[in-house]
């Protein structure tokens, strides 16, 4: 056991990686808290009070510790009309082959990250993460004054020192394996993920947490063996009883192959790694983020709807065809075998 396990109260290695967007749900975060690891909820789509109330739900099933993690804002990208019209007509026909009215970008295109953070502060969960950029050291020392640890999320080791310059009280850092968004804000390494772990290991003076690519307890192990504090698995969890996946997106992740995966901006406008299907092949004039998640975000609502996962996000990283059914608890014993 090491000093982060022990200040967690953690009695497995293993962090449940906060998948945004529904498959992160208080009963997963629960459960895997409740198992031995640190469950965390994907909060980042949620509005405040959405946030609150899911604090609610873990502690009404678990008194162990859990996590919250939100996307970082940047400034709003400026588009062109012509940048719009042209993201709205590729997305056109396949709203009409759904049955949906022609895709519109609303003006609310992300939820209030003041609000939001606010209201993690108030639900107080033992760990605050972020993706997408730094937290700043006003929300840093608020962080710590209510005991929470904050822990920041890099690609590369340039902004691994970033963040421990920062002073966070961890590092997540993304190997290139890993599945979902990109987490880091400037140069993304897309480095293997023990070579990541060991530079960034030597580079900061606080426990680093590996991610990407981590499916069973012989890359858990190997992680560790890099230098790594925890590990943070999220495609591990996909298939859980407990977990929000859709129907569809289980199907697809039941019955995917080695090298079924890729890097798209099609779905959201940043770079996130998931199951190749017809909209990340044809998708190639896509907004940025967060506009390209406001303008699919009915096409997706209504294929999971409907069954159709070659009109959904299938976030997974690239150990996908390696992921088993089962209680959160069953795969967590999975990652860890003592």
């Amino acid at each position: 056991m090491n000093a982060l396990m022990e200040r967690l109260g953690l009695r497995v290695p293993v962090i449940q990686a906060p998948m945004a967007g529904g498959p992160s749900t208080p009963e997963l975060a629960a459960a895997v808290s409740e198992a031995g690891g640190l469950g965390s909820l994907g909060a980042a789509y949620l509005t405040a009070g959405q946030i609150g109330a899911a604090g609610e739900a873990v502690r009404a099933l678990t008194a162990r510790p859990f996590g919250i993690n939100l996307f970082i804002p940047g400034p709003l990208p400026e588009v062109t009309t012509a940048e719009v019209e042209a993201a709205i007509a590729e997305l056109a026909p396949l709203h009409t082959e759904l049955g949906l009215p022609p895709p519109t970008l609303g003006e609310r295109v992300r939820e209030d990250f003041d609000a939001q953070f606010r209201a993690a502060l108030e639900v107080r969960p033992a760990v605050f993460s972020f993706a997408f950029g730094r937290l700043g050291a006003a929300r840093i020392a608020a962080l710590r004054a209510a005991g929470i640890l904050a822990v920041g999320t890099a690609t590369g080791g340039v902004e691994a020192r970033a963040l421990a310059a920062d002073g966070v009280d961890a590092i997540v850092v993304q190997g290139g394996a890993a599945g979902g968004h990109r987490g880091g804000w400037t140069h993304d390494e897309l480095e293997d993920t023990l070579h990541l772990t060991r530079v960034a290991v030597w580079a900061v003076n606080v426990p680093v947490i590996a991610a990407g690519g981590l499916m069973d307890a012989a890359d858990v192990r190997a992680a560790l063996g890099a230098g790594a504090s925890l590990a943070q698995c999220g495609t591990a969890f996909l298939r859980a009883d407990e977990a929000g996946t859709s129907a569809p997106y289980r199907g697809a992740l039941a019955s995917a192959g080695p090298g079924d995966t890729t890097l798209t901006r099609a779905f959201s406008g940043r770079m996130a790694r998931g199951l190749a299907n017809r909209v990340t092949a044809g998708v190639r004039c896509p907004l940025p983020f967060p506009l390209q998640n406001a303008l699919t975000r009915e096409l997706r609502a209504a294929a999971a709807r409907l069954g159709r996962a070659d009109f959904l996000s299938l976030w997974a990283g690239e150990g996908a065809h390696r992921g088993r059914e089962g209680t959160a608890a069953e795969l967590l014993a999975g990652l860890w075998d003592g």
